[in-house]
């Protein structure tokens, strides 16, 4: 393909999704009841059933920490002001529901931004993704870093330590050189976090606040964490460094088409259908699908499904010679680094 076509074709698929990116806020405030409601009906259940028995009580958060997944897509769809028409009803939604899923509104806004600019771009890593190296980078890295970037890579501790890490001390603290008004909001967020906890162990006391509130920040940070590890950590996925970066082409081959159970896919707000997302970040989450099925070149990528996905955990490096994931296996057979 020339580069004349391939330009063609790139502004012809963005120009097709184009038509789905726009909120609609009857379905948004759709979205808003049938997410808020059951999130605080499944809290108050499993508060009411610690009486008789905390087992009990687990159904109801495990299942409460799949809404707040999706109160999540919620506060997402906000920072890109997809979900409302309103940028400033987008902006205090997406600080009310930053309170609740533990994010700084403006902060995480501006790095997922960043994120979306610059993702699969090996020159412009570092902000708002995962950490990767390829295999030359990682064999000319010092022992200590080594040792840094196997701990981070190691499933216990992104998935395990991550969510505690992410939610109670990054997302507590501003960036630096961070202005003003994002500074303010960061600490408007975790005034508001610590007296709507206060308030919540007033009402409830505070040892059924952790045992409730706890496990559903935990799975739900979990289960986020690794979504966002899926979206773009697949064998075939796409890196580039910045002279051959294709914005269309990081959409659409670096992210995944994360294919999902109806419930699973509904819980977390369609954001399997990453493709779609990167490809157009306007289109809010309720009509990700819609663009997905009703655009002919996004019918025919690859797909991850829940049981190839489990695949994306033995993938440690980035094979710049191969383009895919490998495991450190590879490095028995890579060529050493001379740095």
């Amino acid at each position: 393909m020339t580069n004349s076509d391939h330009t063609q074709k790139t502004k012809k698929l963005t120009q097709q999704v184009l038509q789905y990116a726009k909120g609609e806020n009857k379905h948004s405030i759709t979205q808003l009841l049938n997410t808020f409601i059951p999130f605080i009906a499944l809290w108050i259940g499993a508060y009411l059933l610690m009486d008789v028995s905390y087992w009990l009580s687990l159904p109801l958060v495990i299942v409460a920490s799949g809404f707040l997944i999706r109160i999540f897509i919620i506060f997402h769809d906000c920072c890109h002001g997809s979900f409302f028409k309103s940028k400033k009803v987008n902006n205090i939604l997406g600080t009310i529901t930053g309170v609740i899923t533990l994010f700084p509104y403006l902060q995480w806004k501006r790095d997922h931004s960043i994120h979306h600019a610059t993702s699969s771009n090996l020159d412009k890593r570092g902000t708002g993704d995962i950490w990767v190296l390829t295999i030359e980078e990682y064999q000319a890295a010092s022992s200590r870093e080594k040792m840094m970037y196997r701990l981070y890579r190691n499933p216990i501790v992104m998935f395990g330590l991550g969510p505690i890490y992410l939610f109670l001390i990054k997302n507590r603290f501003n960036r630096k050189g961070a202005p003003l008004k994002e500074r303010m909001n960061t600490y408007t967020i975790n005034g508001l976090i610590v007296a709507f906890a206060l308030f919540t162990c007033w009402i409830v006391g505070w040892q059924a606040f952790v045992l409730i509130q706890g496990p559903i920040f935990f799975l739900s940070g979990m289960l986020g964490i690794w979504l966002f590890y899926v979206q773009h950590t697949f064998e075939d996925t796409y890196f580039e460094e910045d002279e051959n970066w294709d914005y269309v082409k990081a959409a659409v081959e670096g992210s995944s088409y994360y294919k999902l159970p109806p419930l699973l896919q509904w819980l977390t707000g369609n954001i399997g259908y990453h493709h779609v997302h990167h490809l157009s970040p306007r289109i809010p989450n309720y009509k990700l699908a819609e663009a997905h099925n009703g655009t002919e070149q996004l019918k025919n990528i690859p797909t991850v499904t829940l049981m190839t996905s489990l695949q994306s955990l033995k993938f440690r490096l980035w094979d710049s010679t191969e383009k895919r994931f490998v495991s450190y296996k590879a490095l028995k057979t890579a060529p050493q680094s001379n740095h």
